[in-house]
């Protein structure tokens, strides 16, 4: 059964499957990645390439892309050239639907004078137009358009410029936040994020099953939507699965959100107002966008280090490798506060080429019991879930605060906000900035972005034995990590 929305992604997941086979079996040798290209574009296969030897090279793109990609390139997005098909870039245009009206309304609108009535259509000269977009509100007929690559209408950041004569697509690491918008919208899949998947292979196999150090795999809640094409696929049955491909124990990011729901309550009430820390491609906007804003982001790590940390404080020596379907977590991990706490980043993408990599049927795993985090530190998966447990928090906490939140999903949402912010018109003192739209569960490395998946993270949250933030962090404070399963007993 196909679980990938698109075609792209499953391309994409063949590869990484094919890295990870050769990755766990210790056999990366320049011969066999060589081969990759050809056991996945086979001749007489099915063609949505000009010929086969531009899709196979287009693919040795993508394995070097999983193998790590350009390491002098500090961001974790890159182009691949090859695959870029160069959309039209002609901007503002008049399309034959133009009725040759007689109020022209587009050319009184063009400040430049751009416009011209030629055999009553109207024509734009292009040395003159500033793409204003002012005639495209005029025209009543919707006659006059703007063609914008995917990539760069994706890009709230503008970070992705067209350059050269070869009108590929550039990103500016300056301002690049690594969103991955641009990643899950170019329809050419000529975008692509770095894999650290062989890194989290030789973690796991360098552990000597777990003897060695201990290896734990933390994963973000919004894993709960990925498998719904599957019937019967419980989070249970998928934790457990995780569990087989080597790691010690698998631990609910959630658990953090819980912590990080706790301590950002306690600052919300100190300061007054606060932005979230938990969406690290939010925080790299802001700081890169709006730096006077940037002394009101939280100062609490997010959920992935905040779990992370209380891991290897139980357990000095082990090694934790976050899962999610973020690409800026994996920036994240460079932060000198996050590194030494994180040791490898990997997507839903790559976490299923790896479950595919060890032959796992999901459908026959046994449901592991999942006992770490409390319903609010779950819903952090979707929009408005880490405003929700950060009020419930002031409210267990006791505390004397009217928490007042606004959500943002986007950029844009999170761009008006920070905008009435600077100039003292917010009236929320919570801004939860959120960079995808919908939360967590709308992730550009997801392989599946339908819109069950808020459903799916409440039903998960619902199933929390302990409903409330304190319970669910008076049963793990100072306890060590446990298996799977096993239950933890409070300490009297």
């Amino acid at each position: 059964m196909n679980i990938f929305d698109t075609y792209l992604q499953e391309i994409k997941s063949n590869v990484l499957t094919q890295i990870a086979k050769l990755a766990y079996d210790d056999n990366l040798t320049p011969k066999n990645l060589m081969e990759i290209p050809e056991m996945i574009i086979v001749e007489g296969g099915t063609r949505v390439r000009c010929c086969v030897y531009k899709e196979r090279a287009i693919v040795n793109e993508r394995v070097k892309m999983a193998l790590g990609g350009n390491p002098s390139n500090p961001i974790m997005v890159e182009v691949i050239n090859i695959a870029c098909d160069e959309c039209p870039v002609d901007g503002i245009q008049v399309t034959p639907a133009c009725r040759g009206c007689i109020a022209h309304r587009c050319q009184a609108a063009c400040p430049k004078d751009a416009i011209d009535i030629v055999d009553r259509k109207a024509r734009i000269d292009k040395s003159k137009c500033i793409e204003c977009g002012l005639c495209l509100k005029a025209c009543q007929y919707s006659a006059i358009i703007k063609n914008t690559r995917p990539c760069v209408a994706a890009c709230h950041a503008k970070a992705i410029q067209i350059e050269g004569e070869t009108q590929k697509a550039v990103i500016d690491s300056e301002k690049c936040i690594n969103c991955g918008a641009c990643v899950f919208q170019c329809p050419f899949g000529a975008i692509t994020d770095k894999s650290f998947i062989t890194d989290a292979v030789k973690l796991i196999l360098d552990s000597k099953n777990n003897t060695a150090y201990r290896v734990y795999a933390v994963i973000a809640p919004a894993i709960v939507s990925q498998y719904s094409a599957i019937p019967n696929v419980t989070e249970e049955k998928i934790f457990s699965a995780v569990r087989k491909l080597g790691f010690h124990q698998v631990v609910e990011a959630a658990l953090g959100a819980d912590i990080v729901a706790w301590n950002e309550a306690a600052e919300l009430a100190e300061k007054g107002f606060v932005t979230t820390s938990c969406c690290p491609a939010f925080v790299s906007y802001v700081r890169k966008n709006h730096p006077a804003m940037e002394e009101h982001i939280s100062h609490n790590l997010s959920p992935m280090a905040q779990i992370a940390q209380v891991i290897k404080e139980q357990d000095p020596g082990s090694k934790v490798i976050f899962i999610g379907p973020c690409i800026a977590k994996k920036d994240e991990r460079t932060l000198p506060s996050v590194s030494p706490l994180i040791d490898c980043v990997l997507t839903f993408e790559e976490l299923h080429a790896l479950i595919r990599a060890k032959d796992i049927d999901l459908t026959l795993e046994a449901d592991a019991p999942i006992e770490d985090a409390s319903f609010f530190g779950r819903i952090f998966a979707r929009s408005g879930g880490v405003a929700t447990a950060v009020a419930e928090a002031i409210k267990e906490q006791g505390q004397d605060f009217e928490v007042k939140a606004l959500s943002c999903q986007g950029i844009p949402e999170i761009r008006a906000a920070m905008l009435k912010a600077e100039k003292k018109q917010l009236e929320e003192n919570l801004v939860e900035g959120m960079a995808c739209e919908g939360g967590c569960i709308g992730g550009p490395v997801s392989f599946t972005q339908l819109n069950r998946g808020r459903i799916k993270v409440e039903r998960f949250g619902q199933k929390a034995e302990d409903k409330k933030i304190g319970d669910s962090l008076k049963i793990y404070e100072k306890q060590p990590y446990k298996p799977i399963g096993a239950k933890t007993v409070e300490k009297e």
